[in-house]
């Protein structure tokens, strides 16, 4: 018996560095579009450079994103029986979510759609006692503050940019702003993956828990993780970056504002700078909100109508709706496992 509940909770593993995976192809859109709508990088060098960066955010800033995330679910309250179906679920409703957007080319958030997804299980599961409110809350908060926070960095950050260079003639700034963008790109690329990679961490070792992994003395609230969960979730996230998501490049990239090297170092950096203060505070924020963001500010200082704010509105849409839908999907896949296996 033993042997096929571990075997189940391996398979869900699998399933979590999937999904990890499609969160790098999802949103390797995040780390490449400037790069490539700029020209400083081919398209296959571009995911090449942001995979390598992706992975080594394994060994910066630690775990506290995921800890966040493995608090979402009550473990001290939920049956230990029960944490896998409620993950799975919750990776059933992510999964379908990133698809759904990725046909559609639209940026939305992998990890608003992973804690929709878990939320939508744990309520199936055990009702609105199974959900970490306090966590929630801070989740929910910095889903509204994280995209006016890139925005004004984007903003500010251009604002500084033009003035430190506004009498450098334009193929001289441009030429600078090539190279310096391949600093810019790298560091929003190794914020990308301090922060998204460590939401698979935040499911795994919830999984790892129920099956006594971390023996009988270990606090739920507070559960270690791993360092092969941690290679496996930077490499799963890599890998998915160098397959690439070109229809959302095409949105980030040329949908809402036309980009020179000076916007897409701005908006890169201002990116990184936000997702970075944001991982070590163990905040899990949307990295495609803060990009998407940042791109509007560095855009809206070229004027009003620099924006696309049609394209930006459908991006919006897609922030709204993201949880509350990747939470239906969960909570339909946990009902629907219950039917099934009678749990």
């Amino acid at each position: 018996m033993l042997d096929v509940t571990v075997l189940f909770i391996v398979s869900i593993i699998i399933i979590a560095l999937f999904f990890d995976f499609t969160n790098g192809f999802h949103d390797s859109a995040n780390s490449i579009s400037t790069v490539v709508s700029t020209k400083v990088l081919s398209p296959k060098n571009a995911v090449i450079f942001a995979a390598f960066f992706n992975f080594i955010a394994a060994f910066g800033f630690g775990v506290a994103v995921a800890s966040t995330i493995s608090k979402i679910i009550r473990l001290d309250y939920v049956e230990t029986s029960i944490i896998p179906y409620i993950v799975l679920s919750g990776l059933i409703g992510a999964i379908a979510w990133n698809f759904i957007t990725w046909y559609f080319g639209l940026p939305s958030s992998s990890s608003h759609a992973l804690i929709g997804g878990l939320m939508g299980g744990g309520l199936a599961a055990a009702g609105i006692a199974a959900i970490q409110l306090s966590t929630l809350g801070t989740i929910v908060l910095f889903m509204f503050l994280s995209p006016i926070i890139g925005l004004l960095m984007g903003l500010l950050f251009m604002t500084g940019v033009m003035r430190f260079s506004e009498d450098t003639p334009r193929h001289v700034a441009d030429q600078r702003f090539r190279r310096l963008q391949l600093v810019s790109a790298a560091a929003y690329s190794f914020s990308h993956g301090t922060n998204d990679a460590q939401k698979t961490m935040g499911i795994i070792t919830p999984l790892l828990f129920s099956i006594g992994y971390f023996g009988a003395g270990v606090d739920p609230n507070h559960l270690p993780v791993p360092l092969w969960v941690i290679l496996a979730a930077h490499a799963a996230i890599a890998l998915g970056t160098l397959f690439g998501g070109w229809r959302i490049v095409k949105t980030m990239g040329y949908g809402i504002t036309r980009l020179r090297p000076i916007h897409g170092f701005s908006a890169e950096t201002a990116g990184a700078a936000t997702i970075i203060g944001a991982s070590i505070a163990g905040i899990p924020v949307s990295t495609t909100h803060i990009i998407s963001s940042s791109i509007m500010g560095v855009g809206a200082t070229q004027g009003v109508r620099a924006v696309k704010w049609g394209v930006a509105r459908r991006i919006v849409t897609a922030w709204f709706i993201t949880i509350p839908l990747s939470a239906l999907i969960g909570y339909l896949a946990f009902t629907l496992i219950r039917l099934v296996l009678g749990i």
